[in-house]
Protein backbone atom coordinates (compact mmCIF):
# COMPACT_ATOMS: atom_id res chain seq x y z
CA UNK A 1 0.00 0.00 0.00
CA UNK A 2 1.28 3.48 -0.96
CA UNK A 3 -0.17 6.82 -0.09
CA UNK A 4 0.65 10.26 -2.20
CA UNK A 5 -0.93 13.73 -3.15
CA UNK A 6 -0.19 13.16 -7.04
CA UNK A 7 -2.59 10.34 -8.43
CA UNK A 8 0.17 10.49 -11.63
CA UNK A 9 2.82 9.74 -9.36
CA UNK A 10 0.92 7.25 -7.81
CA UNK A 11 0.06 5.47 -10.63
CA UNK A 12 3.47 5.36 -12.32
CA UNK A 13 5.04 4.12 -8.36
CA UNK A 14 1.95 1.36 -8.93
CA UNK A 15 3.78 0.65 -12.67
CA UNK A 16 7.35 0.80 -11.32
CA UNK A 17 6.18 -1.89 -8.34
CA UNK A 18 4.60 -4.26 -10.93
CA UNK A 19 7.30 -4.22 -13.40
CA UNK A 20 9.72 -5.57 -10.33
CA UNK A 21 7.14 -7.82 -8.60
CA UNK A 22 5.22 -9.27 -11.56
CA UNK A 23 1.93 -7.79 -13.07
CA UNK A 24 -0.08 -9.91 -10.66
CA UNK A 25 1.25 -8.14 -7.63
CA UNK A 26 -1.38 -6.51 -5.46
CA UNK A 27 -0.71 -2.96 -5.31
CA UNK A 28 -3.01 -0.28 -3.54
CA UNK A 29 -2.36 3.25 -4.16
CA UNK A 30 -4.21 5.94 -2.32
CA UNK A 31 -3.98 9.98 -2.84
CA UNK A 32 -3.89 11.61 0.46
CA UNK A 33 -2.62 15.22 1.52
CA UNK A 34 -0.98 13.89 5.37
CA UNK A 35 -0.30 17.62 5.75
CA UNK A 36 -4.45 18.48 6.11
CA UNK A 37 -5.43 16.56 9.34
CA UNK A 38 -9.29 15.83 7.81
CA UNK A 39 -7.70 14.01 4.34
CA UNK A 40 -4.92 12.08 7.11
CA UNK A 41 -8.15 10.88 9.35
CA UNK A 42 -10.09 9.47 6.37
CA UNK A 43 -6.75 7.66 4.99
CA UNK A 44 -5.78 6.31 8.55
CA UNK A 45 -8.98 5.54 8.87
CA UNK A 46 -9.19 3.49 5.23
CA UNK A 47 -6.01 1.81 6.50
CA UNK A 48 -7.41 0.48 9.30
CA UNK A 49 -11.21 -0.24 8.38
CA UNK A 50 -10.03 -2.38 4.69
CA UNK A 51 -7.04 -3.27 5.19
CA UNK A 52 -6.62 -3.74 9.19
CA UNK A 53 -4.17 -1.74 9.61
CA UNK A 54 -0.72 -1.93 8.61
CA UNK A 55 2.76 -4.06 9.96
CA UNK A 56 4.99 -1.86 8.26
CA UNK A 57 4.96 2.03 8.08
CA UNK A 58 7.18 4.09 6.38
CA UNK A 59 7.32 7.76 6.59
CA UNK A 60 8.43 9.22 3.49
CA UNK A 61 6.82 12.51 3.10
CA UNK A 62 8.74 15.50 3.17
CA UNK A 63 8.64 18.96 1.25
CA UNK A 64 11.26 21.50 1.56
CA UNK A 65 12.12 24.99 1.27
CA UNK A 66 15.55 26.84 0.41
CA UNK A 67 15.40 29.94 1.37
CA UNK A 68 17.87 31.97 3.45
CA UNK A 69 16.88 32.29 7.14
CA UNK A 70 17.61 35.94 6.61
CA UNK A 71 15.16 35.82 4.12
CA UNK A 72 12.46 34.02 6.11
CA UNK A 73 12.06 36.78 9.15
CA UNK A 74 8.47 37.82 7.96
CA UNK A 75 7.58 34.02 6.68
CA UNK A 76 6.86 32.07 9.89
CA UNK A 77 4.25 30.36 7.39
CA UNK A 78 6.90 28.72 5.63
CA UNK A 79 7.87 27.06 8.96
CA UNK A 80 3.97 26.23 9.98
CA UNK A 81 3.49 24.64 6.66
CA UNK A 82 6.95 22.56 6.26
CA UNK A 83 6.13 21.37 10.09
CA UNK A 84 2.82 20.56 8.90
CA UNK A 85 3.28 17.71 6.49
CA UNK A 86 7.14 16.77 7.57
CA UNK A 87 6.96 16.48 10.97
CA UNK A 88 2.96 16.70 12.17
CA UNK A 89 1.61 14.59 9.22
CA UNK A 90 4.13 11.61 9.44
CA UNK A 91 2.88 11.73 13.54
CA UNK A 92 -0.89 11.69 12.68
CA UNK A 93 -0.18 8.87 10.30
CA UNK A 94 1.88 7.30 13.21
CA UNK A 95 -0.75 7.78 15.55
CA UNK A 96 -3.75 6.54 13.98
CA UNK A 97 -2.05 3.25 12.68
CA UNK A 98 -0.13 2.65 16.15
CA UNK A 99 -2.87 1.42 17.86
CA UNK A 100 -3.70 -1.64 15.58
CA UNK A 101 -0.03 -2.57 15.89
CA UNK A 102 0.27 -2.43 20.18
CA UNK A 103 -2.83 -4.38 19.57
CA UNK A 104 -1.23 -7.06 17.13
CA UNK A 105 1.84 -7.16 19.45
CA UNK A 106 3.74 -6.28 15.84
CA UNK A 107 4.66 -4.03 13.72
CA UNK A 108 7.22 -1.33 12.37
CA UNK A 109 8.04 2.16 12.05
CA UNK A 110 10.85 3.83 10.02
CA UNK A 111 10.93 7.67 9.69
CA UNK A 112 12.54 8.91 6.94
CA UNK A 113 14.94 11.95 8.08
CA UNK A 114 17.34 13.40 5.69
CA UNK A 115 21.08 13.83 5.90
CA UNK A 116 20.79 17.67 6.42
CA UNK A 117 19.98 16.98 9.81
CA UNK A 118 23.54 16.26 10.39
CA UNK A 119 25.30 18.48 8.39
CA UNK A 120 25.18 22.29 8.03
CA UNK A 121 22.80 22.96 5.11
CA UNK A 122 22.22 26.90 4.89
CA UNK A 123 19.24 28.00 3.17
CA UNK A 124 16.89 24.68 4.62
CA UNK A 125 16.08 25.59 8.27
CA UNK A 126 12.81 25.22 7.79
CA UNK A 127 13.25 21.57 6.44
CA UNK A 128 15.95 20.56 8.51
CA UNK A 129 13.96 21.88 11.96
CA UNK A 130 11.24 19.65 9.89
CA UNK A 131 13.09 16.67 9.97
CA UNK A 132 15.06 16.38 12.65
CA UNK A 133 11.80 16.87 14.85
Amino acid sequence: MICGRGEDKLAAAVEEIKAYAGKDAKVYSYSADIADADSCAAFVQLMNEQHGGVDFLINNAGRSIRRAIEASYERFHDFERTMQLNYFGALRVTMGLLPGMVAKRKGHIVNISSISVLVNAPRFSAYVASKAA
